[in-house]
């Protein structure tokens, strides 16, 4: 079976980082899409002027939850719908503490950190 990436369109913008994060965790497109539009906790982001969204992926085995960073683009017009660059997505094993750091994952702490160096 072979494994398309989104692609991006008036709505969304997709970075090679966050194509890469979907084939590690093994997140869809319309998962990610799913989590940006009913989300169940929205926190500031790590990076400048984003924001990251989650939402419950619980199982009968496992516990987890889906957490999508995004940034809003800025728009052209009043009348156009606000474009998101989506940033990075990541599973996150059990229940994050409410209101404290979002618990971002060690390996994309660190490539955050390279590509705003």
């Amino acid at each position: 079976m072979l494994f398309k990436f989104p692609k991006d369109d008036k709505y969304f913008s997709w970075t090679s980082h966050v194509k890469n994060k979907i084939l590690q965790y093994r997140l869809s497109e319309q998962k990610i899409k799913t989590v940006l539009k009913n989300y169940a906790r929205k926190e500031d982001g790590i990076a400048p002027k984003t924001t990251a969204v989650m939402k419950r992926n619980d199982t009968p085995k496992r516990k987890e939850e889906i957490w999508v960073m995004y940034q809003e683009l800025s728009r052209k017009s009043k009348v156009e719908s606000q474009k998101l660059r989506i940033i990075s997505a990541w599973r996150y094993p059990g229940i994050s503490p409410k209101g404290k750091e979002i618990p971002i994952p060690r390996d994309i702490l660190e490539e955050f950190q390279e590509n705003l160096k």
